[in-house]
Parts: C-alpha cells; structure tokens; sequence
C-alpha cells in the first residue's frame, strides 16, 4: 500500500504521516528530509547551490536513507541541524532543480518496495501517481505561520513572525510556481483543510477513507 500525503509549508502532513504510518503498520518518509540534507551537503562542501549540474551530479552519486525523523547521507547522519535556517535560502533553489528531483524520485520509489506512507509536496502527482491513496493538506497562511513558529520554538530557537511570515509565503509561492513538479494536489486527492482540526482529527479522516477503499 501506497499513501501519499502532500502540502505546503507547515500544513502538517509530516506529523500526520508519522501517525498514519503507525496506525497502518507502515514506514513513513519525510521526503523533505532527503532534499535538506543534500542542500546541507551542498553547502558544507562549498557548492554553489546555483550550479544546477554540478548539485544534480551530487544527489545523483549520494545514497539518502530515513528512518522516522532521523537522515543520512552516504552513511553520515545528518539529523542535527537538518532544519537550520542558514540553509533556508539555498533549499528552494535546489528544490528546483530537475536533476535533484529525478535523482531524489528514483530513490523515494526504491523506498516503497514494502509499502509506505509518504509526505511531501509532489508525492502524489510525480512519485506515485498511482498510489493507493492520496491526500493533499491545506492550512491558511495565518495557521501555517503559527506552526512554523511552534516547530522553531520546540527546538529552542529564537522566532520572528514577521520574518516567519515571510518565509511561508516565499517557500509556497517558489513550490508552486517551480516548472518542474510544482506543489498542486493531485486530481484525484483527498483534499483536507487542517484549520480547525486538530492532529488526531486529521489522521482519523485519512484512516477512515483508507479503510473504506480496501
């Protein structure tokens, strides 16, 4: 079984996933995890995230695995400092790289040989167009922020909201609006707005449609 769950910024399919994944008895991937680490190793080897051959040539040669919310990279973890904002700029822009995504999709789909749950923001529309289920996450920008700032905050970090504000916007507004696999719900997606649901609300709705359609 194949569960796609799909959204922006801070929609919440992360740790909706996880939950879901559980329930299903299922792994679970944070395909976000694989395209922050290779920017972390973009910019720890001095790349210039810019130079899209040479990035590509990078996520091509290096062997990403997840376990829950823990990343490696060739065999070196990543975990710590995989969210750092000093590498907030350069993510979008190797994103969108068509060489990243094709290098990284290759990888996510050897991932689901047993079955998975995944999230992300092409899942159900690039990597698995024919996933058993997909579901896609919307939040307003107000929700999204809020959680944004929760997710810093709960790691210690310092928030500025306005900032915050202005980073959710950017990173949706450049996922959309990207040539290659922008940020759209698949057409045949669940589509779900988080707002007034709580967590265990939202894993509920998602569980209730997979168990209907088996």
């Amino acid at each position: 079984m194949i569960v796609a769950i799909d959204g922006g910024v801070a929609s919440g399919k992360s740790a909706v996933g996880k939950r879901v994944a559980e329930s299903l008895g299922l792994p679970f991937i944070d395909s976000g995890l694989m395209y922050r680490a290779l920017t972390r190793l973009v910019m720890q080897r001095g790349i210039d995230p810019r130079d899209s051959d040479v990035v590509s040539r990078l996520a091509e040669s290096t062997n990403t695995r997840i376990e829950g919310e823990r990343v490696w990279a060739d065999g070196m973890e990543l975990t710590e400092g995989i969210y750092d904002t000093d590498y907030a700029d350069a993510l979008p822009i190797i994103s969108a790289n068509p060489g990243v995504r094709k290098a990284l999709v290759d990888q996510q789909r050897r991932m689901a040989h047993s079955g998975v749950v995944m999230a992300g923001r092409d899942i159900g529309t690039v990597v698995f167009p024919e996933a058993d289920h997909k579901f896609f996450l919307v939040a307003s920008l107000e929700e999204k922020v809020r959680r944004r700032a929760a997710q810093y905050e709960r790691r210690g970090e310092r928030v500025d909201a306005e900032a915050m504000r202005k980073e959710v916007e950017l990173r949706d507004r450049v996922d959309s609006e990207r040539p290659v696999a922008p940020l759209r719900p698949a057409e045949d997606a669940i589509i779900i707005d988080t707002d007034n649901l709580d967590l265990e609300q939202v894993v509920d709705r998602i569980l209730d449609d997979v168990r209907a359609k088996r």
